[in-house]
């Protein structure tokens, strides 16, 4: 068990009276919500592994089960556990399909993805570099820092359709490979997760209409006036850490970008 500071459903009221000083008031749900995603960013729980009951986190933290149960609703909406029926809290995974489809956003025009099955993936190069500036800024990083990075083809049904840049922090995903990178079977996110304990829990993204260069032409297989769908992706792991920057051109002709809002 971490050690973990001492909440209580009725924190005593500080003396003196209250000015502009006195830090903002923070639910006492949304506080254990901090500690229980503290315990995620520091590896307490793997991905997929069950979490402490609402009764024993209750009694770790001094509170009741329904502050325990409000703090996990809210982290269960941000799909970072998953409540299973007669079985407990989990946290959540890559590797589950439900989660696996949050971040996969072409989706093909007749059928779904899961019909479609896995893209095949095709590895054009993966190495260490020193992060550009807006790599660096992008990551929270130094300019020159180390960073993983990787290009590489996304085809369905043996047709090209995304092309990806990808740059990781290097310390944190030092030995990436090529192999790995082709290899894994699963959700890539899913093998950050299992070889690397990194777990990207949510995504920004800038989307624009652009036309190919000449490289690009090339890897894609389409004419210098295909018009394609430029993706530009930060994820962030627990804590609002970044920890991926993904630059895709989608090829849309068979498949079309969908976003759910709410």
């Amino acid at each position: 068990m971490s050690s973990l500071p001492f909440v209580a459903d009725s924190p005593p009221t500080p003396s003196g009276s209250v000015g502009a000083s006195t830090p903002a008031f923070s639910p006492l749900y949304q506080q254990i919500k901090g500690l229980i995603l503290q315990s995620l960013q520091q590896g307490e729980w793997k991905p997929g592994e069950a979490i402490p009951s609402e009764m024993e986190l209750a009694a770790r933290f001094r509170v009741s089960q329904g502050t325990v149960r409000k703090a996990i609703d809210e982290l269960a909406a941000e799909n970072l556990v998953m409540r299973k029926q007669g079985k407990g809290t989990f946290v959540a995974t890559h590797a589950e399909q439900h989660v696996q489809y949050r971040f996969l956003k072409l989706l093909p025009d007749t059928g779904d993805a899961r019909v479609e099955g896995p893209a095949q993936r095709q590895v054009i190069d993966c190495r260490r570099v020193r992060a550009s500036a807006d790599v660096a800024r992008a990551l929270a990083l130094r300019s020159g820092d180390a960073v993983m990075q990787a290009k590489r083809i996304l085809s369905f049904a043996s047709v090209p359709t995304i092309l990806e840049d990808i740059w990781l922090p290097g310390q944190a995903f030092k030995g990436l490979t090529a192999e790995q990178l082709a290899n894994y079977q699963g959700p890539t996110y899913a093998m950050f997760e299992l070889d690397f304990g990194v777990r990207m829990v949510r995504a920004e993204e800038k989307i624009r209409a652009v036309l190919p260069d000449e490289d690009q032409t090339r890897l894609l297989q389409v004419s210098s006036v295909t018009p394609l769908l430029s993706v530009e992706r930060i994820a962030y792991t627990y804590n609002d850490v970044p920890m991926e920057l993904r630059r895709g051109l989608y090829l849309t002709d068979t498949h079309h970008y969908r976003n759910e809002l709410s």
